[in-house]
C-alpha cells in the first residue's frame, strides 16, 4: 500500500525557513509578555469532552476533534450508540477554557492577580481556508483575578507593544462591551432570549453589512420596528450618546476610561476605537471585548475579552478573568506575504570543512564562533562558490571555509 506523504487536510508542513521567522517572532512576543510580569504555563491539549462541551465556546463547540473511548469503556456493541456515548475526551480548541481549569486547579500556589502566558496549539476540525487551519498556534495572555479595567488597559497595552515589535505599524483594535450591547438590543424592543440571535447574526456584519445583517434578521421573524430602531442605534452610537443607554454608569465609564488610558498612551502606533457591532463568538465573554486588525486584511489578529464567570465553573466562587489572544498563524501569513521580515538579529555561521578535516580540529572553531552566533558544519561541495551563493538564500549570513579563512565573512 503506498501511502500520501501530504499532511492532513487543514495541517501543514513548516520548511526551515518559515520555522526561523516563527522562532523569532514568539521570540518577541514572550519577551514582551514576560517582560510586563507574565508567566508561561503549560496545559494538555486533551481535556475532559464533557468539559469542552459545557464551555459556552459558540461555534467552536461543532469544531471539536473527539476522542473514542480505550479498552472495556468503549462498548461499540451496545444500541442506539450516539458520538458522545463513545467518546469522552476531546482536543482543545482555545487556551482560555484549559487556563480556567488550570487556575482553579493551582490557585493556591498562584500569586494574585495571576498573569498568565499561553502560547500553544489549538484544534478546530473546520473548513481549512486561507489563513486559517485545523491545527494552529495562539499566544495568550490573560489576568486572573482582577475585576477592575486596569486589567483590560494592561493586556491591550502589551499586545499591542508586542504586535509593534514584530513590525505591525497602524493596526486598529475596536473595544465594545457585551453588557452594553444587550443593553442596546433590549432598548431596541427585542426580549431577553433573542439577544443571543440577534448577536450572532450582528456577528456576519463585516462578511455582509447591514444590508445583508437586516435581511436576515427579518428572516429570523424578528419585529421590523425592532430591527430598524437597532440597526440605526448602532450606526449612531459613539462614546458620547452612551449615557442614553439604561445601563450601569459604571461600565460606561470603564470603557469610556479603557479607550482615554489607551489613546493617551499608545503615542499614535496604532488606533483604539469603540465599535457597538463589535460581538466575538464566545458565549462566556461577560464584559469588555476586543479585536486588532490590521491592513487590507478581512480578519482580526488579535482578539479577546473579559469572562468572569468561567473560573466559578470549577471553583466555589467565581474569580474575575480577561484574556487578549494573538492568531499567530495570521501573523506570520501576513508577514510572510508583505515581507515584513522582522529585523533579523540572529547571526548564522556556516563553517564549511574540506572533506578530509580532523573533526578533533572543527569542534574548538566552531565553538569558539558559537559565542554570539549560531554555527552549522557544512562539508564542502566541489563547486565550492556556488554553494557559498546559496548560503544566503538557506538563511546564513555569514561564512567561514575552515582551513582558509581566518575570520567569517558577510553573505
Amino acid at each position: 500500500m503506498k501511502f500520501s506523504s501530504n499532511p492532513v487536510r487543514g495541517t501543514r508542513d513548516i520548511l526551515p525557513s518559515e520555522m526561523r521567522l516563527r522562532d523569532e517572532v514568539e521570540g518577541k512576543i514572550l519577551e514582551m509578555y514576560r517582560s510586563h510580569g507574565f508567566h508561561r504555563i503549560e496545559t494538555p491539549a486533551i481535556e475532559s469532552l464533557s468539559l469542552l462541551l459545557g464551555s459556552e465556546g459558540g461555534e467552536n463547540l461543532k469544531m471539536i476533534y473527539k476522542i473514542l473511548k480505550r479498552g472495556a469503556k468503549l462498548n461499540l456493541a451496545a444500541e442506539n450508540l450516539k458520538e458522545n456515548d463513545i467518546c469522552d475526551m476531546g482536543l482543545r480548541y482555545d487556551l482560555t477554557l484549559p487556563l480556567s481549569r488550570f487556575f482553579s486547579n493551582h490557585q493556591n500556589d498562584l500569586e494574585m492577580p495571576f498573569k498568565a502566558i499561553q502560547v500553544d496549539n489549538v484544534f478546530r476540525a473546520e473548513r481549512p481556508q486561507k489563513g486559517r487551519f485545523r491545527s494552529f498556534k495562539q499566544c495568550d495572555i490573560d489576568i486572573l483575578g482582577d475585576p477592575t479595567e486596569n486589567a483590560e488597559i494592561e493586556l491591550i497595552s502589551t499586545t499591542a507593544k508586542a504586535l509593534s515589535a514584530i513590525g505591525f505599524k497602524g493596526f486598529k483594535i475596536r473595544i465594545n462591551d457585551r453588557r452594553i450591547l444587550s443593553a442596546m438590543i433590549l432598548a431596541a424592543g427585542f426580549n431577553e432570549t433573542q439577544i443571543n440571535g440577534v448577536c450572532i447574526t450582528l456577528d456576519k456584519l463585516d462578511k455582509v453589512g447591514f444590508d445583508g445583517v437586516k435581511e436576515e434578521m427579518l428572516k429570523k421573524e424578528y419585529a421590523p420596528e425592532s430591527v430598524e430602531i437597532f440597526l440605526t442605534s448602532i450606526e449612531s452610537m459613539n462614546l458620547e450618546n452612551l449615557t442614553a443607554l439604561p445601563i450601569a454608569e459604571e461600565v460606561k465609564d470603564a470603557l469610556t476610561r479603557v479607550v482615554k488610558t489607551i489613546q493617551a498612551t499608545s503615542k499614535d502606533a496604532y488606533v483604539i476605537e469603540f465599535d457597538p457591532t463589535l460581538v466575538r463568538g464566545m458565549g462566556y465573554y461577560t464584559g469588555l471585548i476586543f479585536e486588532a486588525s490590521y491592513g487590507p486584511y478581512g480578519y482580526s489578529i488579535a482578539g479577546g475579552g473579559r469572562y468572569d464567570e468561567m473560573i466559578g465553573r470549577f471553583a466555589k466562587t467565581s474569580v474575575p478573568a480577561v484574556g487578549f489572544s494573538i492568531g499567530f498563524e495570521r501573523i506570520i501569513g501576513i508577514l510572510m506575504e508583505e515581507a515584513l521580515q522582522t529585523e533579523a538579529t540572529e547571526k548564522r555561521i556556516a563553517l564549511i570543512y574540506p572533506n578530509d578535516t580532523d573533526w578533533t580540529e572543527i569542534f574548538p572553531v566552531a565553538d569558539a564562533l558559537r559565542v554570539d552566533a549560531t554555527v552549522s558544519c557544512i562539508l564542502a561541495k566541489k563547486k565550492l562558490g556556488k554553494q557559498i551563493n546559496q548560503l544566503k538564500s538557506l538563511g546564513y549570513t555569514h561564512f567561514m571555509v575552515f582551513g582558509r579563512d581566518n575570520e567569517t565573512a558577510e553573505l
